[in-house]
């Protein structure tokens, strides 16, 4: 039943992609080069929400799982901010500040974990590394999209 309650929270993070997909506009930008194909994106949100659900509930259970607690909720609630603010609103500045408060989340996280639950820890790096890949996307995309934005508003954090 605990499992499922993360399940739950991350499937409400993943449900943000279906609301607020990437669409015309994102198409539309100048990316990177070590930008994925666009058939990696859902594969490997599937595969880490499933490893933070599993990585969550092997946590909660843990005495003195308080602080890590704080931070996974903390990581969901950034995670779910995320796609609106980019993909709805097309804050790619604002998007950025999002990420990094996300990445910073989860680094704290990751060492929670790995002092409460070597398995955990474990489980939440590959979404530690995806987030490094994610944010240097969004960096770049706004970096090399500024000039498209249509008020001095969008671009600030």
């Amino acid at each position: 039943m605990l499992s499922m309650i993360f399940l739950i929270a991350c499937g409400a993070a993943a449900a943000t992609g279906i609301i607020f997909k990437p669409g015309a506009w994102y198409d539309g930008l100048e990316k990177p080069s070590f930008t994925p194909p666009k058939r990696v994106f859902p594969v490997a949100w599937t595969m880490i929400y499933l490893l933070i659900a599993i990585a969550g509930a092997r946590l909660a259970v843990l005495p003195g799982s308080a602080m890590a607690m704080a931070l996974w909720a903390a990581q969901i609630a950034l995670n779910t901010l995320w796609t609106p603010v980019f993909f709805g609103a097309h804050r790619m500045g604002l998007g950025m500040g999002v990420m990094a408060a996300l990445w910073l989340v989860v680094a704290a996280l990751v060492v929670a974990a790995f002092r409460l639950d070597a398995w955990a820890g474990l489980m939440l790096l590959p979404y530690l590394a995806w987030l490094c890949v994610a944010a240097a996307l969004n960096w770049r995309i706004w970096r090399d999209n500024s000039h498209r934005l249509h008020s001095p508003e969008a671009d600030s954090i």
